[in-house]
């Protein structure tokens, strides 16, 4: 489905009963919601689900130019106003834990809960050399290029060496990514700086990370959850970046008990 919000045209799709506790799934830097397919039989079964294609990515409007995080939350915003959830429980992976962030840094009052998987709170300024050698790639020679390094650092090589269904879908799904909607994003990634503002969040949060996720290491979810008072924190072994689908049950399984007594 379409809805017209913060002058673009966002891609959604509701599952579940009519009337439940909401959740939101928000996905990474070259996905879509296409990445929760995992997820969304359990979660369907007791909440109302809305999965949003992030702009830039799927189905939503991928407008020419620089994004920012607080552009990307207010896209957020603007489907929750429009759908009438006025409260939600969030769950973001990667980038979608980024949005997550600032959304319950700017809009307290909007979420019952946050779960932040594979993700992050701050890219260190050295760090911002490889954003910027993604964004130079991506430019000159699209996507293509970074689709092979980027599933090595999505997926653990033992789970990558089984050649999964679930990898070619991820796979397609990023190289179909339109060029100017990962060039907005990684603009506004890279300047990811909300560590010292975490303390601020006094939402029940879950914090799940893969043990083998390089991209967003162990180290970053600890660093998250000193800061969040009200925090837990799952590590899920044999797991790379995407640990919802490469460790599907362990995930779903921590996540739905997080989910089910808030």
């Amino acid at each position: 489905m379409k809805f017209y919000g913060n002058g673009i045209s966002i891609e959604y799709e509701l599952f579940g009963p009519e009337g439940a506790p909401v959740v939101v799934l928000s996905h990474s830097l070259g996905s879509s919601s296409v990445m929760w397919a995992p997820q969304l039989p359990k979660l369907a079964e007791k909440y109302r689900v809305l999965c949003y294609d992030t702009r830039g990515h799927g189905g939503t409007a991928a407008p020419e130019g620089t994004y920012s995080l607080d552009q990307l939350g207010d896209d957020a915003l603007a489907l929750m106003d429009g759908l009438e959830f006025h409260q939600v429980h969030w769950v973001g992976l990667s980038m979608g834990g980024m949005i997550g962030q600032n959304i319950a840094l700017r809009q307290n009052g909007r979420f019952k809960s946050l779960s932040l998987c594979d993700t992050s709170s701050q890219i260190p300024a050295e760090g911002r050399a490889t954003w910027n050698d993604r964004i130079a790639m991506v430019t000159g020679a699209g996507m293509t290029p970074l689709a092979d390094p980027t599933m090595e650092r999505w997926f653990t090589a033992p789970y990558l060496a089984g050649n999964p269904p679930s990898v070619e879908a991820i796979r397609a799904q990023f190289l179909a990514t339109p060029p100017a909607g990962f060039i907005g994003c990684c603009h506004a990634l890279k300047v990811l700086d909300y560590l010292d503002q975490l303390s601020n969040i006094e939402l029940p949060t879950l914090i799940i990370v893969g043990a083998d996720d390089t991209g967003t290491p162990v180290s970053a979810s600890e660093a998250m959850q000193a800061q969040i008072a009200n925090s837990q924190l799952v590590v899920l072994e044999e797991a790379a970046h995407l640990s919802n689908i490469e460790q599907a049950d362990g995930f779903t399984s921590a996540l739905m008990g997080f989910l089910n007594v808030q």
